[in-house]
């Protein structure tokens, strides 16, 4: 299994650009195919103000849109042409989840950014939990701080035996076996979890070795810290560049509800984090 196609979300982030180098660099490591999506979020413009001078809001919104997505195509070509890569350059004017949901389809990898505050992207803030939760394919989110040269040299894997938890596995294999460290941690499992087996993370850690990954096992138990920030900062200690774990939560009627781990994680990340759902 490999990364043959992956797919990078660009908007107008301030830090567009870092997202679109480290994306590159994935293609470059995987010998893949990378497909550039600009999508922007439906603009919500007020009732009144529709009202009032509809026609022409809706011409200035059409021209900022075109006008950012020559700049992010200008941007994309550039860093095609330096990198040497096999590229493809989309844009739409759909919104941008149903938009990336649909691209997603045909992707081994969905590259997007984390949501930071007060930073006007272009998307809804809740634009990157939604796509992970919708995506069905694995999501690498990039952290709105920090540079990061490479990722999943040094790997942290949080296991649960959920469901989630083996699909973020199995979708994070390409990046595994290239790991030289792989760290699988259980963070407070329950005793007797039929789940876990005798011994937590053991099992997926077997699974893992038989397909080359160098990996090792480990629990964590804390009563006092919740298993969000636990995760952080095993991160932390271990020089983690990539952390793999599941993505828990699903939609309801104008209400998108989280996992506490996985509201932590798109929340307060500081490596990219590969989530599957």
């Amino acid at each position: 299994m490999s990364y043959k196609t992956i797919l990078l979300h660009l908007d107008t982030d301030k830090r567009v650009a870092e997202r679109m180098e480290l994306a590159f660099k994935l293609a470059e490591t995987f010998d893949a195919h990378l497909i550039g999506l600009f999508a922007l979020s439906a603009p919500r413009i007020p009732s009144y103000a529709l009202a009032e001078a509809g026609p022409v809001l809706v011409e200035v919104e059409a021209r900022h849109r075109a006008e950012a997505a020559r700049k992010a195509e200008t941007a994309f070509r550039a860093a095609a042409a330096q990198h040497g890569r096999s590229t493809e350059w989309r844009a739409t004017a759909r919104d941008a989840l149903g938009a990336a949901t649909l691209n997603a389809r045909y992707a081994d990898l969905v590259v997007i950014g984390q949501h930071e505050p007060g930073n006007s992207s272009g998307v809804t803030p809740d634009f990157a939990e939604e796509l992970v939760l919708s995506a069905g394919r694995p999501v690498l989110l990039v952290p709105y701080a920090g540079h990061f040269a490479q990722v999943g040299r040094r790997v942290l894997v949080a296991w649960n035996a959920g469901q989630e938890a083996a699909r973020a596995v199995t979708d994070a294999l390409p990046l595994l076996a290239r790991a030289s460290m792989v760290q699988v941690v259980a963070f407070n499992p329950g005793k007797g979890e039929a789940d876990h087996g005798d011994i937590p993370g053991a099992d997926i850690g077997l699974v893992l070795a038989r397909h080359g990954v160098k990996v090792s096992v480990a629990q964590q138990q804390s009563d006092e810290v919740d298993i969000g920030n636990q995760l952080l900062s095993r991160a932390a200690d271990m020089e983690a560049d990539l952390i793999v774990m599941g993505a828990y939560g699903h939609s309801r009627v104008r209400e998108l509800v989280l996992g506490g781990v996985t509201r932590t994680l798109l929340d307060t990340m500081t490596v990219p984090a590969l989530m599957s759902h």
